[in-house]
């Protein structure tokens, strides 16, 4: 079964209903603010596909080429993106060092006490980068909470550590990780035994690796697919509900599968579910 059929989850015709309303008739602070300073500063990771960086400082990934799209839909120019640990990101954007995050930042109840997330955009499922042969035979966090030898990476504050915290793989075998390219090179040194992030990452990081020696295991068995949306501070909903607003539009239009299915998402997986659902989700 290919990512993208696994993604799409038989998306209904009447999947995206009355999200399309007409924008709040009252003039946002906030909005005005970013149109009039020109640009919104997002928080993203450096994890393709969801975010990139060029060696020449510009940004691309899925979920910025999105926001930068509805932003300038929104009469906001343009986005600057600066780079932070997940675990870092709502504590930001809290502390008013970012205006919205567009990272790949999963849907989970406790995030969405957090902050204001739009609809969803990006849907992915987990996955192992492992040596080749997969020797320990790890297919779930469960086999490395079981595993009394193995040690897995992930990024710190992110859905894979606490995926592995809360399979019971204790603390000291789950290795925080700053990056995708450092926990390729602990795979590689036998640092760890398993590397952890969403699929598409996972499968964009071996690649550009070209590394015989390691193999991927997708989607991980009993962990959930997660969806992401823009994220704003609370309070700031006025803003959420216009980017909402132009999403929808775009999602309607046909042009959001044309800027995220390039990079291997299914705009369908997104238009499926809703923020109401992924934040009740347990």
């Amino acid at each position: 079964m290919s990512m993208r059929t696994f993604l799409t989850m038989a998306a209904s015709a009447g999947a995206l209903t009355a999200a399309v309303a007409a924008a709040p008739a009252w003039a946002d602070d906030k909005l005005e603010e970013l149109k009039e300073q020109g640009f919104a500063r997002v928080a993203i990771a450096n994890e393709p596909p969801f975010t990139a960086v060029a060696a020449d400082g510009k940004v691309s990934g899925a979920a910025p080429d999105v926001a930068r799209e509805v932003f300038k839909r929104l009469g906001v120019e343009d986005i600057v993106a600066s780079i932070s640990e997940y675990g870092a990101m709502i504590p930001g954007l809290q502390a008013g060092r970012h205006d919205v995050i567009t990272a790949g930042l999963f849907m989970k109840p406790e995030r969405c006490s957090a902050v204001a997330y739009s609809e969803p955009i990006l849907c992915d499922a987990e996955a192992f980068a492992l040596k080749k042969g997969n020797p320990l035979k790890l297919k779930s966090y469960k086999d490395i909470a079981d595993n009394p030898d193995a040690k897995i990476g992930a990024p710190g504050g992110g859905t894979e550590e606490k995926l592995a915290l809360e399979a019971g793989v204790p603390r000291d075998r789950v290795i925080v990780v700053p990056d995708g390219q450092s926990g390729l090179k602990m795979l590689q040194d036998g640092r760890i035994d398993v590397y952890s992030l969403p699929v598409l990452s996972i499968n964009d990081l071996v690649a550009k690796a070209n590394d015989p020696g390691v193999e991927v295991v997708a989607p991980v068995e009993g962990a959930p697919v997660y969806c992401d949306g823009a994220a704003f501070k609370k309070g700031e909903e006025a803003l959420r509900d216009a980017f909402d607003v132009e999403l929808a539009k775009l999602k309607q239009s046909g042009e959001f599968a044309k800027i995220i299915e390039p990079y291997g998402f299914s705009a369908a997986a997104a238009m499926s579910t809703t923020r109401e659902k992924l934040c009740a989700a347990k």
